[in-house]
């Protein structure tokens, strides 16, 4: 599957803001949206006004950049969450956070979802004591994820650990930093998720 390759501190400087894809690097001062606020490219310091379209296309871009999902698996999710009962916008961040990649992300067990994404492909971890290792997949209430025992002296996974130990955890997730266990207590609400979004673009945008 193909990936978005262009430098990813130019994605944020695009959006103009953080969408912490490069991990640890995003809290310290090397972050390129802290050193050059601005757009990239040559025109990138020049203000243009954006028309409703264009709004909705940057709202459904920084969403898609921030959860590492690709345009045909993001318009199934908008599919998925346009079939269930609730509000569509609300429903499509419920199912991005639910991805074991983003879980496993905002766990601490890895430093940022494309190493997250990585550390899944390569069969680290286990989901109710069975191995998963495709990052899209969704998980539910009451799952439990684990660190394969073949895994568990894997120095990567140790140092985020230790690393991202006092990073804090959402309310729907639990975490056992000494075992390397996390279970999904329940489903994230739109209040759990800390990008700045106007979900309601994307469903606009969709919805034409």
């Amino acid at each position: 599957m193909s990936r978005y390759k262009d430098e990813q501190c130019a994605v944020c400087r695009r959006e103009g803001q953080k969408l912490f894809l490069k991990g640890s690097r995003c809290y310290t001062d090397k972050c390129g949206v802290t050193r050059r606020n601005y757009g990239p490219g040559e025109h990138g310091q020049g203000k243009k006004k954006l028309s409703e379209y264009g709004m909705q296309l940057r709202e459904k871009q920084k969403t898609k950049s921030f959860y590492g999902v690709q345009e045909k698996q993001f318009r199934k999710y908008f599919e998925m969450a346009e079939n269930k009962k609730g509000i569509t916008g609300e429903n499509l961040l419920q199912i991005l956070e639910s991805r074991i990649d983003n879980v496993v992300y905002r766990a601490g067990f890895g430093s940022s979802r494309a190493q997250a994404r990585q550390l899944v492909n390569h069969g680290h971890f286990d989901v109710n004591g069975s191995k998963v290792d495709i990052a899209s997949y969704l998980l539910k209430a009451g799952d439990i994820i684990t660190v394969r025992e073949n895994k568990k002296d894997s120095k990567i996974i140790k140092e985020n650990a230790e690393l991202n130990d006092s990073r804090p955890i959402p309310e729907w997730i639990e975490k056992d930093s000494e075992k390397l266990i996390a279970k999904v207590v329940r489903l994230a609400s739109r209040e759990d998720v800390d990008l700045p979004v106007e979900e309601h673009l994307i469903v606009e945008l969709y919805s034409k």
